[in-house]
């Protein structure tokens, strides 16, 4: 949220990546800033035994080319999956760390999907506390469209 902030973004469009260990191998989720990840929902989504936070030794050990804590949501190049909370696909606009605290990566979401291949699902709490939801039929929409179109 800082850095969405210092950035004059809206924490909506910030999209932060959080590493966990899913059965001892790395994935990223990647969610908007200001919601938290739901660790019994992505341990579910992933198909996994164990899931847990990555350390930050665990974390410099995996991309020691980037500052800890500003990984982008590129897991592949790494080899590891990459999951996306649901309520971001089809935003105009995501933002995020591009490996560093001072750059950031400003993309559509078609073109990170493109990209990234993530696996779409619900797995984080929302400000509220209140589970995630499903994107609103007009999104639904927007995605299908899109689908057709590629």
């Amino acid at each position: 949220q800082e850095e969405a902030a210092i950035s004059h973004i809206q924490g909506r469009s910030w999209a932060k990546v959080v590493i966990c260990m899913a059965d001892e191998l790395p994935i990223e989720a990647v969610l908007p800033a200001h919601y938290k990840v739901d660790l019994e929902q992505l341990r579910a989504l992933a198909g996994v035994t164990t899931l847990r936070l990555a350390t930050e030794p665990e974390l410099a050990g995996l991309y020691p080319d980037l500052e800890v804590g500003a990984m982008p949501p590129f897991g592949a190049v790494w080899g590891h999956r990459v999951f996306v909370e649901r309520c971001l696909v089809g935003e105009p606009e995501m933002v995020f760390n591009a490996g560093t605290h001072t750059d950031a990566i400003r993309m559509h979401y078609w073109d990170f999907a493109e990209l990234a291949k993530p696996c779409v699902g619900n797995f984080c709490l929302c400000p509220n506390g209140q589970p995630s939801e499903s994107p609103s039929r007009p999104r639904k929409l927007r995605a299908a469209k899109h689908s057709a179109e590629s």
